[in-house]
């Protein structure tokens, strides 16, 4: 999938604040090995870096647009374009952070086990995903996509939704784990403008389906989901739109030794 960065950084505040709230969160004083998976455009990775300024980091990524512009506004850190499904480094880290990235990715069951596996002793693994798959931004997209109009080119976009309760992660990850620390918050975002939360979904959730589209079909299926979208997000009486969003965080740490 091809990202846009300037799209996605359109509510970069509202993007920027669960960031925030994880790395508040993070059991450690002075990691040495900070590893940042999907990265994106690099802002959270350069927080990071500020945070713990003696710390080698790596801002992992698999969309090159991403980095470019990471490389561009942070050339001091270290990037690197990979899988982060298949992230397997030659140093194992003190810190692995993830913000907003793992939801992109299938089998969690196989997935976080192997991301504590590249931790080293005391070491912490912070996740933070989105969790609106059933909300009305995103449901609306994939009823849309499995339309008779539709299903034939979008069809086998939707996907179940990829992201477990909070038992689920704590059932698989406590034994593993020395500490966890997991919760969920849902943040009642205050968005600005026409068609806001189509704006916001465009950077994320509405990519995949508007690539797979070609000519005409682009604007049509956006015009039809923008309709829906008004329906459940109207505009505020001062013409901003009031968009909940929920969002799941990790953090477990390893016994030290």
């Amino acid at each position: 999938m091809v990202w846009n960065p300037e799209q996605y950084i359109l509510f970069s505040d509202h993007r920027l604040r669960p960031a925030l709230d994880l790395l508040s969160q993070i059991p450690l004083i002075a990691p040495s090995v900070i590893y940042d998976l999907g990265c994106g455009t690099g802002n959270v990775t350069s927080l990071l870096s500020q945070h713990w300024n003696e710390a080698i980091i790596t801002g992992i990524d698999s969309s090159r647009e991403m980095l470019e512009k990471a490389r561009k506004d942070h050339p001091s850190i270290e990037w690197k374009l990979g899988d982060i499904a298949k992230f397997s480094p030659t140093s194992k880290g003190n810190l692995i952070f993830s913000n907003a990235a793992l939801h992109w990715l299938d089998h969690h069951e196989t997935l976080f086990p192997k991301l504590l596996a590249q931790l080293r002793p005391g070491g912490v693994l912070a996740v933070q995903m989105p969790n609106n798959f059933t909300a009305p931004s995103h449901q609306n997209l994939y009823d849309l996509a499995q339309t008779p109009e539709w299903i034939d080119k979008l069809g086998s976009l939707v996907r179940p939704a990829p992201v477990h309760n909070i038992n689920w992660y704590f059932d698989m990850l406590a034994p593993m784990a020395d500490k966890i620390n997991i919760w969920e918050t849902t943040y009642f975002q205050i968005l600005k403008g026409k068609d806001a939360v189509l704006e916001w979904t465009r950077g994320t959730a509405l990519r995949p389906f508007l690539q797979a589209l070609e000519g005409d079909d682009v604007a049509a299926f956006e015009a039809q989901y923008a309709a829906r979208l008004l329906e459940d997000y109207p505009a505020r009486q001062d013409g901003s739109t009031l968009y909940p969003f929920s969002r799941l965080f990790i953090v477990v740490q390893l016994a030290d030794g």
